[in-house]
């Protein structure tokens, strides 16, 4: 192997390290981890999150507005309870609405919320009250694919109050 290939190798090394370095960059700058300074916390809790896990986005009209922080179980009522940190300068009303939505069919979740039109605020530590948990799309695919036999549908009820008498 020659000098000039020892150089070419190396140079190509130092290129592929430059350019991982600018990814880790982007990434750490777009995935939120210099979010800003002083965000506030509020929980959801939520019937299913489906695939919802920490680091996912909380969007407003498709706005990133802050991450979920930790998902747990409520042991009392088995609901799933999220936490939301939420930017400083986003004041949500307090009859806003949450919903954990898919980003598309191939998989990824966030949680978005419709703000209402309440006069005050939701205070940091407080709760989105209006929930609404993640759709099984591949369950929901499947019922709608899935043959209905005649014996699970009921028969119509007659009623004979309800009947038309014969005309004979």
């Amino acid at each position: 192997m020659g000098l000039r290939e020892q150089w070419a190798e190396t140079l190509m090394g130092l290129l592929v390290l430059v350019l991982a370095a600018g990814f880790l960059v982007y990434s750490l700058s777009v995935g939120g981890v210099g979010r800003k300074p002083g965000g506030y916390d509020v929980t959801a809790k939520f019937g299913q999150v489906g695939s919802l896990a920490p680091g996912a986005a909380v969007s407003v009209a498709g706005v990133k507005v802050g991450t979920v922080s930790e998902i747990k179980l409520d042991p009392k009522t088995y609901l799933a309870v999220a936490k939301l940190t939420l930017d400083p300068d986003v004041k949500l009303p307090s009859d806003s609405s949450a919903k954990v939505t898919s980003d598309s069919l191939l998989g990824g979740v966030h949680v978005a919320i419709a703000p209402g039109g309440a006069t005050d605020d939701i205070p940091p530590g407080g709760e989105i009250d209006n929930t609404q948990g993640a759709v099984d799309l591949f369950g929901l695919i499947g019922s709608v694919m899935r043959p209905q036999s005649a014996a699970a549908t009921p028969a119509p009820a007659t009623d004979p109050a309800t009947t038309a008498p014969d005309s004979y």
